[in-house]
């Protein structure tokens, strides 16, 4: 069948019209199976993620219900049709979390994980800190926190932001989180309806792309480079597309470890009070610089509260105590400590008190510009291993991580399925890509492995993938 849609009309806009035609005029009667995603794609000439698009979108709004291994069925009117798929226990089909299940593969060479190793933390300094709190204040073990968050540690951070990354916040615009995936979590589910336009940035943070599409948005890819973005079509997609908001990680981004430059974070800024798009800055590398430190945060520029900030502290600090922070202006500072609310009512107050006495001391201060060095000493060996690879990179000033472009004759499924079976995991670049069309990356991970652990493991991955090559 020939498309005589509008051309003007999205790809999956028109699947989902077709189909519904076919069910509201009866020539799709209920209970009845519908066209595999694959039978309708060939028909109507579209990729079959478009078509799956539509057919999830179909599901959402009660037209057709799924029978898990079996395919799409119409759905009786008035009456929801519970299925396995409907059940998180039963089945991970509807909200998907495609980097946890490769972090659940225990490994010997852990090229998945963007975090710290635990052995280049002072854990036992941080454990002898821990007796201390709790002899100290040994009420907190029986008292709550504000929703905000504890007012001496809210303080603290606000001196540490104007001193270090030129940040002016004031201690009531700062909330305290469980971790930076709880912020993006919960500003998805508080600011994003269904069908809403979010912007993200191409690639991105792969838990980020599935936080919004679990709220049904609609995703819409900006390209990121080297050198930053391409104002000029961030504009034309605001004025064209009105989004809710954009997602973005401009600092050390995960997974390229590109660095957004200051000129364009202004500009940033500035259309985004334009056309009315917040800004969600994810900065949870900022500290993580080699050379000279990265330009101040978006959130720096912004004065008419259409910036949410967000600083984790998980991935170099200590993940046992899950702190992040989120810091915005007075409009948006009532709904999202609302939302904080209704998630946990506040982050544990002897995590936070952990936090103050540990994160502002003058050994582990220090401590982060040793860990900077140990970090960039482990790039530099994973790059050296990759050098007479052929593989394609851009080398990073700061972060927890490579970007990898691989030749075209590596198949990057069959290597990642080869990978694991040898004790090798690494993230592939298609579950980066709001669009799962970025087949020929990968993002490899220097800072959960030690030097001689990286020298054994790429030499490993690259006779592997030398083996499988077409």
């Amino acid at each position: 069948m020939k498309n005589q849609i509008h051309n003007e009309i999205p790809l999956f806009k028109q699947v989902y019209d077709f189909a519904l035609r076919r069910i509201e005029g009866g020539d799709w009667k209920e209970h009845e199976k519908v066209p595999s995603v694959r039978t309708m794609a060939a028909k109507m000439k579209m990729h079959r993620l478009t078509v799956l698009k539509a057919y999830q979108m179909l599901k959402n709004d009660n037209h057709l219900y799924v029978k898990d291994k079996s395919g799409y069925y119409v759905q009786p009117k008035g009456i929801r049709v519970f299925t396995q798929t409907d059940n998180p226990i039963v089945s991970s089909y509807v909200h998907k979390n495609h980097l946890s299940e490769i972090h659940q593969v225990k490994v010997d060479y852990q090229f998945s994980k963007a975090l710290v190793n635990p052995k280049l933390l002072p854990t036992k300094f941080f454990s002898e800190y821990l007796k201390d709190v709790l002899v100290s204040e040994p009420e907190i073990l029986g008292t709550y926190s504000t929703i905000e968050g504890d007012e001496k540690l809210r303080k603290h951070m606000s001196s540490y932001f104007i001193e270090k990354n030129n940040m002016h916040v004031d201690p009531a615009e700062l909330v305290v989180f469980s971790g930076a995936q709880q912020v993006i979590y919960l500003v998805a589910q508080t600011f994003v309806k269904r069908r809403d336009t979010v912007l993200l940035e191409r690639p991105s943070y792969s838990m980020a792309i599935d936080a919004f599409r679990q709220q049904g948005a609609e995703i819409i890819p900006v390209e990121l480079f080297p050198d930053g973005y391409d104002i000029a079509e961030i504009e034309q997609l605001m004025k064209k597309h009105q989004p809710r908001l954009f997602y973005l990680n401009p600092t050390f981004h995960n997974p390229t470890g590109y660095t957004v430059p200051a000129d364009q974070r202004k500009q940033l800024v500035e259309l985004a009070e334009a056309y009315g798009c917040l800004l969600v800055e994810d900065d949870t590398n900022y500290d993580i610089y080699f050379d000279e430190k990265p330009p101040p945060p978006i959130f720096s520029y912004d004065t008419e509260g259409y910036v949410i900030y967000i600083r984790g502290y998980s991935k170099y600090v200590s993940p046992g105590l899950r702190i992040a922070f989120a810091a915005c202006r007075a409009p948006l500072m009532n709904i999202l400590k609302s939302a904080k609310s209704l998630a946990d009512n506040g982050a544990p107050l002897l995590n936070q008190k952990m936090f103050l006495h540990y994160f502002f001391s003058d050994r582990m201060q220090t401590h982060l510009e040793k860990l900077r060095i140990a970090l960039s000493i482990r790039k530099e060996i994973m790059e050296e291993e990759l050098d007479k690879s052929g593989w394609k990179w851009v080398s990073p000033k700061g972060g927890l991580n490579l970007w990898v472009e691989l030749p075209g004759h590596i198949p990057v499924e069959r290597l990642l399925d080869e990978c694991l079976k040898n004790s090798i995991s690494f993230v592939p670049g298609e579950i980066c890509d709001p669009l799962k069309e970025r087949k020929a990356w990968i993002r490899l991970s220097y800072s959960f492995v030690n030097e001689n652990e990286i020298r054994s493991g790429v030499r490993k991955l690259l006779r592997i993938a030398d083996e499988i090559s077409l």
